[in-house]
């Protein structure tokens, strides 16, 4: 089981690791502590730890951490595939949405919460497991999402977990291809 101070040195050598890779590119990276599958008090830890952004893949799962989140007060993000009936148990507790990836989610994300931040995923890998927006209908579900209100702040995308580290590259240029695009 890990613990808060096991969560604190994890955070403080991933931090090191980031700040190597700063000084190198001129992005900023932050670190989002993924928090399904664990309890509650992995957030408290987490954000006392330093940590200001959580990302949880399960609405319920979300919902059920509900006292926790409004007690820490960690910037949320919403990671997991959504499903439109369940939008409505998290939206006043999500600052990102982070997976939209089908025009149902993008109408129900923006009548739940208007002007919430969006980020549209693109599927790279043709993989219906991961879930994702064809890539030839990002442009149109960025275009639907900024007409409903929403704040469209980047793409994202999950890659090949199986194959060699140059298959998942070519996804991420793609999407990097499409942000340069879309002007996002």
């Amino acid at each position: 089981m890990t613990d808060g101070h096991d969560i604190a040195s994890q955070l403080a050598s991933i931090e090191r690791r980031i700040a190597e890779v700063e000084r190198r590119f001129t992005h900023d990276v932050h670190v989002v502590a993924v928090t399904k599958g664990f309890e509650a008090w992995a957030i408290e830890a987490a954000v006392a730890a330093g940590c200001s952004v959580i990302g949880e893949n399960y609405a319920q799962e979300l919902a059920g951490k509900r006292a926790v989140i409004e007690r820490s007060k960690p910037e949320v993000h919403f990671i997991g595939r959504l499903q439109t009936n369940k939008v409505r148990l998290v939206a006043d507790l999500v600052d990102v949405w982070a997976s939209i990836d089908r025009a149902s989610v993008v109408d129900e994300v923006a009548k739940r919460a208007p002007s919430a931040r969006v980020r549209i995923q693109v599927d790279t890998t043709g993989d219906p497991g991961k879930g994702g927006c064809p890539v030839v209908e990002v442009s149109s579900l960025v275009a639907r999402a900024r007409d409903r209100g929403l704040v469209v702040d980047g793409l994202m995308t999950v890659g090949p977990t199986d194959e060699p580290a140059e298959a998942a590259r070519v996804g991420f240029r793609q999407v990097r291809g499409l942000v340069e695009d879309l002007d996002l």
